[in-house]
Parts: C-alpha cells; sequence; structure tokens
C-alpha cells in the first residue's frame, strides 16, 4: 500500500517536474525571443538614425544656451518642419516650403510636452533674406537653417533640435501605425500626395490612414490657418498616442523603416532614446497653444499678421516650460518695414489652398 502510494506521489512530482521544466522552457524562449527583437528593432533602428542624422552646417547650437543640452536630463525644444518635395509640385527637398511648423517643449521633470503651430503663412523677420514675408519661404530660401533662426528670433526660445519630414514619411508612419484616431470637422473633399482627387471624409471621430490623416493635416479650404494648426497638433497627438500604445510595439520596425529615408534630424541615436522616458507611463501630457492674429491682404497678397501679444504669451509659456529666464522681444516688429516681401509672392495669394 505504501508503496503504491509512494508511485503516485513520484507520477505527481514527474508530472509537476515536467510542467515546471516546460513552463520554463517556454519563458526562457520568450525572452529570448523578445530580446533577439530588441536587439533587432534597436539595430534597425540605430541605422535609420544614422541615415536621418545631418548638422546643419554654421550651427553648433543656439546661441540662446549657454552650454549643449541633454535630452536625458535637460528640458529641450524640438523644431518639426513638415515639408512638400513632391516633384509634381515643382518643389524638391533643397526649394521647397514648409507646409507645418510646430515647435515643441519638453520638461524632463514632468514629462509634459508644449506645441506651438506657427501659420505658414505668418508675416515675420527672415534673418536670411533681410526682410519679413511669409515664414513658410524661410525654409525655401535657405533650408533648415533659416527656418530655425527665423522661429529663434520670433519667439526668442532656444531650438535645440530639429526634425524634418516630408509627407512619405507622415504617410509611412500612421499607416506603419495601423492608422490613427481623429475628429474630421467637416465633409473633407481633398486630393491625396498623387494630386488626385481620391479622399473623401465624412465629419465625426474617423479612423484614417496615412493619406487620409496627411489630407486633413493640409486642409484649410473651409477655415483657417489658425484651426489647420490645431488639426496638425491634435493629429500628432495621436500619432504620439498610438506609437505610445502597447499594441504598437510590434510595428515599430515599419515605422523605423518609414523614418529613415523620409526623415532629418540633428538628433543622435542615443538622444532619441531619450525620450522613451516620456512614453514609459503611457501617453504624455500635452498641451497646445496657438498664435492669435489677422488676415492681411493691404499689398494685394495674403499675410498672417500675428498679434504681439499673442507672440509674447507662447514665448514666455515656452520659456517658462523649458525652465529658462524670459528676455524681452519685439522681433515680429524687426525692421518693421523692410517689407518688400511682394516680390516673389505676388503668384501665391493664399496658396495652396
Amino acid at each position: 500500500m505504501k508503496n503504491r502510494t509512494k508511485n503516485k506521489h513520484k507520477k505527481r512530482s514527474s508530472k509537476s517536474s515536467l510542467i515546471i521544466k516546460v513552463s520554463l522552457l517556454l519563458v526562457a524562449s520568450l525572452v529570448i525571443c523578445v530580446t533577439a527583437y530588441a536587439v533587432y528593432i534597436t539595430k534597425q533602428a540605430e541605422h535609420a538614425a544614422n541615415s536621418a542624422h545631418e548638422e546643419l552646417e554654421g550651427r553648433e547650437g543656439s546661441a540662446l544656451r549657454e552650454e549643449k543640452v541633454k535630452p536625458v536630463k535637460d528640458n529641450v525644444s524640438i523644431l518639426f518642419v513638415g515639408v512638400d518635395d513632391s516633384e509634381n509640385r515643382g518643389q524638391g527637398s533643397e526649394n521647397s516650403r514648409s507646409d507645418a511648423l510646430i515647435l515643441a517643449t519638453l520638461n524632463n521633470k514632468t514629462k509634459t510636452i508644449k506645441m506651438l503651430s506657427i501659420p505658414r503663412d505668418s508675416y515675420v523677420y527672415i534673418p536670411s533674406m533681410g526682410r519679413k514675408d511669409k515664414i513658410t519661404h524661410a525654409h525655401a530660401h535657405g533650408g533648415t537653417l533659416s527656418t530655425i533662426d527665423t522661429v529663434e528670433q520670433l519667439l526668442d526660445v532656444p531650438i535645440d533640435y530639429y526634425v524634418r519630414m516630408n509627407f512619405n514619411a507622415f504617410i509611412d508612419v500612421v499607416d506603419a501605425l495601423g492608422g490613427i484616431e481623429a475628429e474630421v470637422p467637416y465633409a473633407l473633399h481633398e486630393k491625396d500626395e498623387f494630386d488626385r482627387n481620391a479622399i473623401n471624409l465624412e465629419p465625426g471621430l474617423q479612423h484614417l490612414n496615412g493619406s487620409q490623416a496627411l489630407a486633413l493635416a493640409r486642409t484649410r479650404k473651409q477655415d483657417s490657418d489658425i484651426e489647420r494648426g490645431k488639426r496638425q497638433q491634435e493629429i500628432l497627438t495621436a500619432i504620439i498616442k498610438k506609437a505610445s500604445s502597447a499594441s504598437s510595439i510590434t510595428k515599430y520596425d515599419d515605422v523605423i523603416k518609414a523614418l529613415g529615408d523620409n526623415m532629418k534630424t540633428n538628433l543622435t541615436f542615443s538622444e532619441m532614446k531619450s525620450f522613451l522616458s516620456y512614453l514609459t507611463q503611457g501617453m504624455p501630457s500635452i498641451d497646445s497653444l496657438t498664435l492669435e492674429g489677422t488676415d492681411d491682404m493691404s499689398t494685394g497678397v495674403y499675410y498672417y499678421k500675428l498679434n504681439q501679444e499673442s507672440v509674447d504669451e507662447a514665448s514666455e509659456t515656452l520659456n517658462n516650460h523649458l525652465e529658462r529666464n524670459k528676455k524681452s522681444t519685439s522681433l515680429t516688429n524687426n525692421n518693421s518695414d523692410q517689407d518688400n516681401a511682394v516680390g516673389n509672392d505676388a503668384k501665391d495669394n493664399k496658396d495652396a489652398q
């Protein structure tokens, strides 16, 4: 009787031991697979980051900084520059206008983000041109460096990093994430990236693919540059939200590939990895800001004349978020009337509507 009990106990022990061993083997295999995938993704990301990295000639850092910042410990700013370098529009990467400008400040202590949209037709002083013109023309005249200098002078906020992305990257990133959720304010009938009348959206919360998200980000036929800027911020927030979700982890490979050939930045791979801390607790808190102003057609060309109080308020808010001392600015009035901006802009009457 005792032998039977011992045999049963041995059998149960053997089965339990086998289950434990199999479980441990499965866990070990899973860990190995996850680790291997993480290493693969890291290598892919490093390769893409190296391909996208560039240093702007003539700019070692912001003149508004006493020393170079480090995103792993400092509050930093990033200027996102969206450009249309479509050959269909005869643009090309060198002489394309900036179609979207968003300046983001990131506070490392609170893990919060503030985003300011700058309307593309804002009438500002452009240092590389030596006169005032639409801010979208800064990139067409002097590339990313000219755009950075213009935004820094406008807001008196240091720009530590920039990310310049074309429309292909935007579309591919949204598609790689499986689309995003965004609010469509009205019935939308727009051209796609190939200039085909292919985008038709109904108002309300929609699940959008890359082409649809781009059309929503660019349209301004039924409202204004201000509303357009708000939509761009909402779309960028939706992308960050989707990227920070657990369901997107397996999609990072495609996201990385999408960015590799269609993005340029002065961020190194190591610096990029520092920003992952903003996603460790899920979606970070994002505050959206806008610049107020008025439409102006007094010269026969459309400009968006910025309200100086709004500029000063945005400047103070962003500088406070960066935790740096505010300096006075009135740079939207700089060279107040070296205003010969009409010249090459006559064809641009509220262009790209």
